[in-house]
C-alpha cells in the first residue's frame, strides 16, 4: 500500500511504550556500569529480590519470601515462554493441553508448541466480559490440562480479572492439578483502580500460592521496554523449578541491570506520571472515536479495542493505511479460529503508545476514514 505522501505516519498497532525511560532508572544504570565486569547469579542480587518482594507488599499487600518466591526474568516475554518448558510434561500417552486466552499474546502458542504440548484456545467475547468462557471447556480437555494462561489486564481487550473470576479459576486448578501463569504486565497503567493481581486474589480467598505464578515487568510500568527486566512470584516450588531450569537455559540478569531495576521498582513517582500520561490520551481520544466506532475504555491498559464498520478488521486496516497512514492491528491476526470464530474478527486494536498530539490526529483520521466508508 502507498500512503499519502503530505500525511505524516502515526503507527499505533505495536504495544511499545515510547514515554521516555525515568531518570532515575537511567542513572542507576549508569552508575553501576562496573557490574558488568561480573557474572550474575540466576537468582539475582539480595537487593533486587528485595525490591521485587517489597514492590508487591505496597502493591498487593503481599508478604513474600524474596529467597523462594521472587525471581527476577529478563522481561516477561522469555519468562513466559521459559517457564512453560519447566511446567510441562509430554512424556506420558496423552498429549498435554495449555489453555491459552483467545484473542492472545502468540508467546503463549509458541511456548506450548516447542514443551511438546496442544494449545487449546478459549474465546474471550463481549458477551462475557471478554473474559475466558471456562465452562465451555470440555472434560476431556480439562482432563489433559497442565498449564493456563490468563493475562489480566488484558492484551487487546484490557479486561481486568475479578475476584469471582479467580476463585472459578482457582476451583477448576484445585479439581484438575493444572498450574496457572498470570500474566500481569499491564497492571500500573489504570484509570485510578489497580487492577487484581492473582497472588492478591488468592490471599484475599484465604489460599496459599500453590500452583500459581504471576509474571511482571519494567517495560510498561516504567518504559523500560528495552531494559529487559521483570519477575515472576509465587508458588516455591515451581519457581524452584524454573531456577534450575534458567541456570542451564542461561537467564540470570546483567548485575548493571540489576541495579537499574532496583530504582525502577523502588519508585513510584515516574509510574504515576506514566498513568497521567495515558489518561490524557484516552481522554483526548475515546470520545472521538466513539463517533464512529463502537469502543469502550479498558479496564486498564493503554488499548482501546474497537468494532470495525463493515466488520472487515484486515480490509479496514489495510485500507486505513492507503488512504490515513495510520497502522492499527487487525484483531483477527491476534486471535486463532477456534470453536466456529475468530474472536478477534471484526475488531482493531488501538495502542495509545504515540505522543498525545499523533494520537488526537490519528483518531480525528479514524473517525474521518470511518465515515468516509460508512
Amino acid at each position: 500500500m502507498t500512503p499519502p505522501a503530505g500525511l505524516p505516519h502515526v503507527n499505533l498497532s505495536i504495544g511499545e511504550p515510547k514515554h521516555p525511560t525515568p531518570d532515575v532508572v537511567k542513572q542507576a544504570l549508569v552508575d553501576a556500569l562496573d557490574g558488568l565486569a561480573s557474572y550474575p547469579a540466576t537468582l539475582g542480587s539480595d537487593a533486587l529480590r528485595a525490591a521485587c518482594a517489597a514492590w508487591a507488599e505496597r502493591r498487593y499487600g503481599l508478604t513474600l519470601d524474596p529467597l523462594r518466591e521472587v525471581l527476577p526474568v529478563n522481561g516477561s516475554r522469555e519468562a513466559l515462554f521459559a517457564f512453560v518448558q519447566t511446567v510441562i510434561d509430554a512424556s506420558g500417552a496423552q498429549k498435554p493441553v495449555v489453555i491459552s486466552p483467545n484473542p492472545f499474546y502468540q508467546i503463549y502458542e509458541g511456548a506450548a508448541l516447542l514443551a511438546g504440548a496442544e494449545p487449546y484456545y478459549v474465546n474471550c467475547l463481549a458477551e462475557n466480559r471478554f473474559q475466558p468462557d471456562w465452562a465451555a471447556v470440555p472434560e476431556a480437555v480439562w482432563q489433559r490440562t497442565q498449564l493456563v494462561f490468563v493475562c489480566s489486564p488484558g492484551n487487546p481487550t484490557g479486561a481486568v480479572m475479578n475476584l469471582e473470576d479467580w476463585r472459578r479459576l482457582f476451583e477448576l486448578s484445585d479439581r484438575y492439578g493444572f498450574v496457572i501463569a498470570s500474566d500481569e504486565c499491564y497492571s500500573e497503567i489504570h484509570f485510578g483502580q489497580p487492577p487484581l493481581g492473582g497472588l492478591q486474589a488468592a490471599q484475599q480467598l484465604g489460599r496459599d500460592f500453590s500452583r500459581l505464578v504471576m509474571f511482571t515487568s519494567l517495560s510498561k510500568r516504567s518504559n523500560a521496554p528495552g531494559l529487559r527486566s521483570g519477575f515472576v512470584a509465587g508458588d516455591a516450588a515451581l519457581l524452584e523449578s524454573f531456577l534450575l531450569y534458567r541456570t542451564y537455559h542461561g537467564g540470570a540478569m546483567s548485575p548493571t541491570i540489576q541495579a537499574a531495576s532496583v530504582a525502577a521498582w523502588n519508585d513510584e513517582e515516574h509510574v504515576e506520571a506514566n498513568r497521567a500520561a495515558y489518561g490524557a490520551k484516552f481522554a483526548a481520544v475515546h470520545a472521538k472515536l466513539a463517533e464512529a466506532f463502537a469502543v469502550s475504555l479498558p479496564d486498564a491498559s493503554f488499548y482501546l479495542w474497537a468494532r470495525v464498520p463493515g466488520g472487515d478488521d484486515q480490509a479496514f486496516a489495510r485500507v486505513l493505511f492507503a488512504e490515513e497512514h495510520v497502522t492499527v492491528l487487525p484483531g483477527s491476526l491476534l486471535a486463532r479460529d477456534a470453536h466456529g470464530v475468530n474472536p478477534g474478527a471484526g475488531y482493531i486494536r488501538i495502542a495509545l503508545v504515540a505522543p498525545l498530539a499523533d494520537c488526537v490526529e490519528a483518531a480525528e483520521r479514524l473517525v474521518r476514514f470511518a465515515r468516509r466508508h460508512a
